[in-house]
């Protein structure tokens, strides 16, 4: 499956801190959506300037603002002055290669996850970068397109459905969090469903010719995932191990409960990355062994008919005096020792289970 190549963005020599775009959707357009909720009630609102959102940082309600299109860097780094972010965070939110990690300051903390979906057309895992900020009473999630994931937490905050108005901004960076790690358990799910079910045609022996590129495109979605879960579960780990004034203690279990999964999931990338490299290994096996049945053949034929040609070969010289060329009946005698001479050799390839 071919991969179109993405330019690359230069940033050498810029000074630290500077704001470059380094994703490839520059006509984005910028999309606001914030929700302000407490236990009794809730507000949704859409906007398409920045500046609409300051004001949902003094009240005492949680306040959850996403912003799609990264590409509109002005409007984040006013976003940035307003929330007091740290000018390397703002650099790090327009840089959609990041890694997946987590930043502390005293008044926010800054998480970066990667989303995992799979393409509809070929089953390739495509990966979006995902920038959370936990500050007092709110978050901040920015990513670079408009994204459905998230809608079951929204109907969440619509319904009172569960605790999520029940509780802190600490609760809902979870809920966010979890949303995305179940998109990994699917993506891995999908994943090992497909290498499964290669195995079997490499084990039932009805694989195509092309079966060496398709190893090598499953090693390297699985290799992909496994990029993305690895350092997620790390940066879980550091939120569940931390003392953060942002982050209640009661909240704590629920990141250990995401953990949990992640754990899962890299297990699962591991066994499948094994069975991938075995499907290789499998898949060469096969074909030797297609191979050496073919050479089997081949020479079994050879065996019979080194004999025949040979006796052929003596009938067949230009010599006046060959004694049995005078034989009345010589033709069908010698025909006979080679009809004899072939249904031995069979029957003695079959009794040696060579056949």
């Amino acid at each position: 499956m071919a991969k179109k190549k993405q330019k690359r963005k230069n940033k050498t020599g810029l000074i630290p801190g500077s704001m470059v775009y380094t994703g490839q959707k520059e006509n984005q357009e910028l999309f606001i959506e914030v929700f302000d909720y407490t236990p009794e009630h809730y507000t949704e609102e859409s906007y398409y300037k920045i500046e609409d959102t300051f004001g949902y940082k003094a009240t005492d309600t949680v306040t959850w603002i996403t912003i799609n299109g990264l590409n509109h860097v002005e409007a984040i780094e006013k976003l940035g002055v307003h929330y007091g972010i740290h000018p390397l965070i703002l650099e790090d939110i327009v840089n959609i290669s990041q890694r997946p990690k987590i930043d502390e300051f005293d008044d926010y903390l800054y998480v970066v996850l990667k989303l995992l979906y799979l393409n509809e057309k070929d089953n390739t895992v495509i990966s979006e970068q995902i920038n959370f900020l936990l500050g007092h009473n709110y978050v901040l999630t920015m990513h670079e397109s408009d994204l459905d994931i998230f809608e079951g937490v929204k109907d969440r905050i619509r319904n009172t459905k569960g605790r999520v108005r029940d509780m802190g901004a600490d609760y809902l960076l979870y809920i966010l969090m979890d949303t995305l790690v179940d998109h990994y358990v699917n993506v891995v799910d999908v994943l090992g469903d497909t290498i499964e079910d290669f195995e079997n045609d490499v084990l039932d022996g009805t694989i195509t010719e092309d079966a060496s590129k398709t190893i090598l495109n499953l090693k390297r979605e699985v290799l992909r995932a496994r990029r993305t879960v690895l350092p997620s579960k790390e940066v879980v780990s550091r939120i569940e191990h931390n003392d953060h004034k942002l982050i209640g203690k009661g909240t704590l279990t629920f990141y250990k409960d995401i953990y949990d999964h992640l754990v899962q999931v890299s297990e699962n990338i591991d066994v499948y990355r094994e069975m991938v490299s075995n499907l290789m290994d499998m898949y060469m096996t096969t074909i030797s062994n297609k191979m050496n049945e073919v050479m089997k053949v081949l020479t079994i034929m050879a065996s019979i008919f080194i004999p025949l040609t040979f006796i052929a070969g003596v009938y067949g010289m230009n010599f006046n005096y060959i004694p049995e060329l005078q034989y009345r009946n010589g033709y069908f005698i010698v025909l006979g020792l080679m009809a004899v001479i072939f249904i031995g050799m069979i029957l003695y390839f079959k009794r040696k289970k060579w056949l």
